[in-house]
Formats: C-alpha cells, structure tokens, sequence
C-alpha cells in the first residue's frame, strides 16, 4: 500500500456541548496550558514525521486558519507553530459527521494512505514514540486499514465506536464487526476507537455507501464496518494516554493534569 506521509484532521464540528463558549471560540481553540487543542494536534502528526497536513474546518473556525498563518509575534515562539510546515485546509459545508469530513479529503490524499487526527483529542504516548507513529507502524504490518483502541469503562461505553474481533499479536486484532455508540448491555466489547485512524483510499468508496446514523450524521465507524466486511480492518492497541477535550468537563480535566506535569506551572497548584 505504501507509507504514510499524510494527515487529516477534521476540526469542524459546531461544539454543541461548549455552548455558549462555542458561539466565539472554535473548541478546538480552547487552551491546554499555554497552546490550542489544534497546536497538540498538529504536533502529534508533525512528530510522527508527516509534513503534508489537511484540516479539515466548518463555519466560525476561521481562528484555527489565523492561528496557522505566519505572525509577527511568531518572533517569540517557543512552542514551535512557526516550524510547522505549510498546512493546508478546506471547509466542510454542513456538519454531517466525521465520516462526512473526512469524505471532504479525498482529493488531498489522492491513492495514498493517510492518518486521521481528531482536532479535539491529544495523545501522551509512554515511550519516546509517538502514538501516531505507533500506529503508523502497526499499519506497515498489517498494510490495510487499522484504528487506534483501548478499552473503556461500562460506563462509557455508549459514547464510543466499539469493535468486536479476534486478538492477535503485536497488540493487534483483526475486526469482525464494529457499532457506533450501542447501549452497554449491546456493545460486543469494551474496545473503543479512540478517534485516530490509519486508512486506505478504500475508505471513500464505503462512505460513499453509508447512509446517516446516530444524530443523522455519517458515521466513519458505518464505513468502517462496511469496509471490515469486504476487506481486513485492523486495531491496535497503543502506549500511551488519550485526552479527549470533548466536553467541558474533560477539557477542564485534561488541563489541570497538564498542568501538574509542567514545571513553568506546576507551582500554581500550591497556591490554590
């Protein structure tokens, strides 16, 4: 299939669940410590060795654009986003779901495989590899279409794409089966899709063959089951810990661990 040497992050969703906060300020926007959401993002890819970039934004998103383009400020950073290379981006015209966005990519990726980065969720891997590369390497194993999982509590259950499978080794499982959010007492697993995906151009035709789902979006974990049915799907485990900033709650969580493993701020705690 060939290597990786794209990515897609889809970043246009309207953050209903950030209202008010959303009707000014993109979620993606919102603060860890002293960067963006996105700034994670896009590192994540950039470490994982991929230069071609692709964000995929909506309707008010336009700071995510302003927040790429060259600055004066940018005489001043120490963060990194001046050294990013060129990224590139496109609108979705109507939030119609994931599966949807990423439809919006296919020009971009041509035949190519490429990563799927989430523009709301962060990863911390526990080695020196980043879980994006992680990934990326149990894609040149498998070469076809393999996701990001972990397991999730009962609890969470209805809030993931959940697989069913056969386990393998070298953390792998070959899908069997994959539904997007069922009921607890439903689900064929606790193996959640953690929103990071390496896939093959062969995506495109399934979505073109989805119909909408939950919410009357088009769901990537629709197009996933199709494809896992007429091709192999993989997942793979990973090392490392996923921040998902999804909602107030976990945005605020997020920064406050953040902010316990930085010393520039760590010292702030104390205080409180």
């Amino acid at each position: 299939m060939g290597k990786i040497r794209k990515a897609v992050i889809p970043a246009a969703g309207l953050g209903s669940r950030f209202y008010p906060l959303t009707k000014a300020q993109p979620k993606e926007m919102l603060p860890i410590l002293d960067k963006p959401v996105i700034h994670y993002v896009v590192e994540e890819a950039v470490n994982a060795g991929l230069n071609e970039i692709l964000i995929i934004v909506g309707k008010g998103k336009e700071s995510i654009i302003n927040y790429f383009d060259k600055h004066e400020l940018d005489k001043l950073d120490i963060s990194g986003v001046s050294k990013f290379p060129e990224i590139f981006f496109v609108r979705q015209k109507e939030q119609l779901g994931l599966a949807d966005a990423v439809r919006y990519s296919k020009a971009f990726v041509d035949d190519e495989p490429f990563l799927v980065l989430l523009g709301d969720t962060i990863y911390k891997s526990k080695n020196k590899t980043p879980v994006s590369k992680q990934l990326m390497n149990s894609f040149t194993k498998t070469d076809k279409t393999t996701i990001a999982i972990e397991e999730v509590p009962t609890e969470k259950i209805r809030d993931y794409g959940i697989l069913s499978g056969k386990e393998l080794p070298n953390k792998l499982f070959r899908v069997d089966d994959l539904i997007e959010k069922p009921e607890p007492k439903d689900a064929p697993s606790n193996l959640g899709i953690t929103g990071l995906y390496a896939l093959t151009p062969e995506i495109f035709d399934a979505i073109d063959r989805i119909k909408p789902g939950k919410n009357g979006e088009y769901q990537l974990t629709d197009a996933l089951k199709i494809l896992a049915k007429s091709d192999e799907v993989f997942g793979a485990r990973f090392e490392g810990k996923r921040y998902d900033i999804g909602t107030k709650e976990l945005w605020i969580r997020t920064f406050f661990e953040f902010v316990k493993g930085d010393s520039k701020f760590n010292h702030i705690l104390d205080n409180l």
